[in-house]
């Protein structure tokens, strides 16, 4: 089945990005007083999926801006065992974001929930402010943009990003780390990335109908990326799993030469490398060496014109624009959500399966979905008693 709702979503980031960046801003600051900036000594974000994704995508962005330890956890570590101790040096000075865009998933309300019961300060970023999860914070920010085709998530893990990106902006203007002219500056950085995203999906239109045409009888695909950009790769993996079914995953560039690389079967695997060129581009340039050796079929995702790595893997999907490495993850993953679209429609598959049968995830019998919707929420006493 050809849907190409994915392409339609990366076609349209540019615009959204433009926008609706300075508007996003503004309710950043409505909720981001100087006085809330500055009451705060550790943050963490906190999600399930893409919304986890954007957590680790923009960790770099708070600690480099905000000089705030900051830890993006999974929605299940946040709420079952960061969050839910009986210590206190993490409570009433922590910023506890979550993020869930259509405000039904249980285990990030959960988290939210226990952090607010331990005194901290709560922020959930959603486009359904008057849902549970919406309702369960301290404080709501409304990531609501205009509609658009919904899945799979292409636009929202996007909004999400740019809220991340802006918050942590917003609280280093506000702590007086940076002016209010470089705060400007960075805000303007960030619109800027729409023009990188419209020149990248130009110079790879072609280039990844081809690819997934090559790549259309393979079973396996790993992704591979590191500080920010590991994010990237867990949301290339995201998209070709929701897209297409086939059976992906990401992985830490360091890690590949740990775990992946002892792989002996299906030893042309395609890889995904995802490089922006900046701090570890040259140890990824090293680790190329032995994926080439052992037969990997890799396909760089790096600066145009780089000769380091992605000119000397098997197939190149050059990124243009030249974006700041803490702002990257929303460039970088363009051409993979292009390529998913494509192979999903060469494979004739349906998004998420259809939602079907054994997929449908919205049926409220235990015995069926998923229950990421349906699961019980539980509460810090409850976690406490059971813990051993």
């Amino acid at each position: 089945m050809v849907q190409n709702n994915i392409i339609a979503q990366v076609e349209s980031l540019p615009e959204l990005i433009r926008s609706q960046t300075l508007e996003l801003n503004e309710r950043v600051c409505n909720i981001f007083t100087k006085e809330m900036s500055n009451s705060i000594d550790h943050i963490i974000t906190t999600g399930c999926g893409d919304s986890h994704m954007a957590a680790i995508a923009t960790e770099l962005a708070f600690e480099n801006l905000t000089k705030i330890s900051t830890e993006p956890l999974n929605a299940l570590t946040a709420s079952r065992y960061a969050l839910a101790t009986s210590h206190t040096t993490i409570t009433k000075n922590t910023l506890v974001i979550g993020t869930s865009v259509s405000g039904t998933v249980v285990r990030t309300r959960e988290a939210l929930g226990i952090a607010r019961e331990q005194g901290m300060t709560t922020v959930a970023i959603t486009a359904n402010p008057s849902s549970p999860f919406g309702q369960t914070a301290e404080h709501t920010l409304d990531c609501t943009v205009p509609n658009f085709i919904d899945f799979p998530g292409v636009r929202s893990y996007r909004t999400s990003l740019l809220v991340l990106y802006l918050i942590a902006i917003r609280i280093s203007e506000a702590k007086d780390i940076i002016t209010t002219t470089k705060a400007h500056q960075l805000r303007r950085k960030i619109i800027s990335t729409g023009d990188a995203i419209e020149a990248t999906i130009e110079a790879s239109r072609q280039s990844v109908v081809e690819l997934a045409r090559k790549l259309m009888t393979q079973n396996h695909f790993v992704f591979v990326g590191h500080g920010p950009n590991y994010a990237t790769a867990m949301f290339g993996a995201a998209k070709l799993l929701e897209a297409a079914g086939t059976h992906a995953l990401a992985q830490d560039t360091e890690e590949w030469g740990h775990l992946q690389y002892f792989t002996n079967t299906d030893v042309d695997t395609p890889t995904f490398i995802v490089s922006p060129g900046s701090r570890s581009h040259t140890r990824t340039a090293e680790m190329l060496i032995p994926m080439t050796r052992i037969g990997r079929y890799t396909i760089g995702i790096c600066p145009s014109g780089d000769n380091i790595v992605g000119e000397q893997c098997d197939f190149f999907l050059p990124v243009m624009g030249n974006t700041p490495e803490i702002f990257s993850p929303i460039v970088y993953p363009t051409a993979i959500e292009l390529f998913a679209d494509h192979l999903a429609s060469n494979l004739g598959e349906d998004y998420f399966r259809g939602f079907k049968d054994l997929y449908d995830v919205t049926d409220l019998n235990p015995l069926k979905g998923n229950s990421i919707r349906t699961s019980e929420q539980v509460t810090l006493d409850e976690i406490l008693k059971n813990q051993s």
